[in-house]
């Protein structure tokens, strides 16, 4: 295929897109026999991804790199920021952490060359391998304040040579104004880089904004590529948890209720978007004590400060109320640093995430959490561990125990108290356990992705079929988001000028 330059595809403001066009071009260039791969030089996000390798990266990544056809890498994403506080972050470089900054010290000029090193390295060896490479940039591409320490928006298109389409989000007004003001701030020679802009989540009758796109182009010089319409009928993992917020919170008769509890550090909350489309299940995202109490199925999700969340929930009720509707009948299982929550204690006496050292559980497993220094990341294959306790509940083993896949991120060991029997929830397929089972009410473990195997979702059902018998049956969830990436990609199609694009792409300065 013909060598097409990269291109960057950076945003007026945080929140216009980028992400999703990112992935939509990924999959366009797939699907029109190039070989891309997306990078992102530094990404802010709690929801992070697990490599083959056993590294960690942001999940918009993987995202895109599943949009590829391509395994992820932490060459597509080198740094990864994950906020623990308003002002600190943990800072994940190549895949492995490297401690935690705060915000002011992390953007100051002083060792920022070494970063740029290492995010400009990452790009050259992903460029050799892959073409083209669809990079995002980070917030708003004419940050002035923050331009001699940026290492996402200009300063690596001009590492990349990569030709810039510039993303304005006109569902939030004022579009005209942002994208023109972010060219008037940028310097000659970054403005440059500057070969399109692309309207995102248009809403109306095109025909009113055309007029405004020949302004546009009048007064900025440069083409508009597309005006791409908002669309709510596909379905992209989304990176940012303010998604959640559109999300249902109420339970509903008819199906089995599944309440995920809202951590305020709650991280990896793509664990559940499996349920969301789940035919058999409603899934809600809540922490009020009155909708857990309606839950068939109370899941806790991951955290990133697990032992200021396990505070807020004692002090909020949540915690009684989850332990309420276990003793009443619900199922509790927790994923991470939900797993955590549940157990006896959580421990860190070395001040892991912060300055508490010990808080008490939920006490619904027998278990202990002590929090380390070292990251645990990696990719596994398991099979629901195969124990008497097990083997006397009433399931399908020979279904549920197909090779099942997941990935672990996660700091802190988790062992069984002293008095407890040793009764892990999964076998590893090195001979390793995770989690602890109780019973079929009552589970956890440090697995993200259980949830995405259909044998999985299948177990934890199982104890509810009266009310399965007319909700329909699981689904492929690899087939949809699949189907979903070709649905982006030809909604893309639709409303941009790929044929002026590729001449950008293959027009050579």
């Amino acid at each position: 295929m013909k060598k097409l330059h990269p291109v960057m595809f950076a945003g007026t403001g945080s929140d216009v897109g980028k992400s999703i066009i990112a992935a939509a071009f990924c999959r366009i260039f797939r699907q029109d026999g190039y070989h891309p791969a997306p990078f992102k030089a530094q990404n802010m996000a709690l929801n992070s991804y697990a490599t083959p390798e056993g590294l960690e990266i942001g999940r918009a990544q993987a995202v895109q790199a599943e949009a590829a056809g391509v395994p992820c890498h932490t060459d597509m994403n080198p740094l990864l920021l994950k906020p623990s506080s308003d002002h600190t972050s943990q800072v994940v470089l190549n895949g492995r952490p490297i401690g935690n900054r705060d915000a002011y010290d992390y953007f100051r000029v002083e060792g920022r060359e070494e970063l740029r090193r290492e995010v400009c390295s990452a790009y050259d060896r992903l460029a050799t391998r892959y073409n083209p490479i669809v990079l995002e940039g980070a917030g708003s591409i004419s940050e002035i304040n923050l331009r001699d320490t940026d290492l996402v928006n200009l300063p690596m298109a001009l590492h990349a040579g990569a030709d810039v389409i510039l993303v304005g989000d006109i569902d939030r007004g004022g579009v005209f104004a942002s994208v023109y003001g972010s060219l008037m701030l940028l310097r000659p020679h970054e403005r440059e880089r500057i070969k399109g802009i692309l309207i995102n989540k248009f809403r109306g009758d095109i025909r009113l904004f055309e007029p405004g796109i020949k302004m546009l182009e009048d007064l900025c010089g440069i083409p508009v590529v597309g005006v791409v319409p908002y669309y709510r009928d596909i379905y992209i993992e989304e990176e940012d948890s303010l998604a959640l917020a559109t999300k249902s919170v109420q339970a509903e008769q008819g199906k089995v209720n599944i309440a995920v509890i809202l951590l305020r550090h709650l991280s990896n909350f793509t664990d559940f978007n499996v349920l969301e489309r789940d035919p058999r299940v409603h899934l809600f995202y809540t922490n009020n004590t009155d909708e857990i109490a309606k839950a068939d199925i109370i899941l806790l999700p991951g955290s990133k400060s697990t032992l200021a969340d396990l505070h807020e929930l004692r002090r909020n009720g949540v915690a009684q109320a989850v332990i309420r509707a276990h003793r009443e009948g619900a199922t509790v299982m927790g994923i991470c640093g939900g797993y955590q929550l549940m157990g006896q204690e959580v421990c860190d006496p070395d001040h892991v995430e912060g300055e508490i050292e010990r808080l008490p559980g939920l006490g619904l497993l027998p278990v202990s959490t002590h929090m380390t220094g070292e990251k645990v990341t990696r990719q596994v294959r398991f099979q629901l561990a195969n124990n008497s306790t097990l083997s006397a509940a009433n399931c399908q083993l020979s279904t549920v125990n197909s090779q099942l896949t997941g990935y672990e991120i996660h700091m802190g060991t988790t062992i069984p108290t002293h008095d407890a029997p040793v009764s892990p929830l999964n076998l590893l397929e090195d001979g390793r356990t995770d989690g602890y089972y109780v019973n079929r009410t009552c589970m956890g473990t440090y697995i993200h992705g259980i949830l995405d195997n259909p044998a999985f979702i299948d177990f934890l059902l199982e104890p509810f079929a009266d009310k399965l018998a007319d909700a329909g049956t699981a689904f492929d969830y690899q087939q949809f988001k699949e189907e979903q990436y070709d649905k982006l990609a030809d909604h893309v199609r639709r409303h941009i000028n790929l044929p002026l694009i590729y001449q950008i792409l293959t027009t050579h300065d």
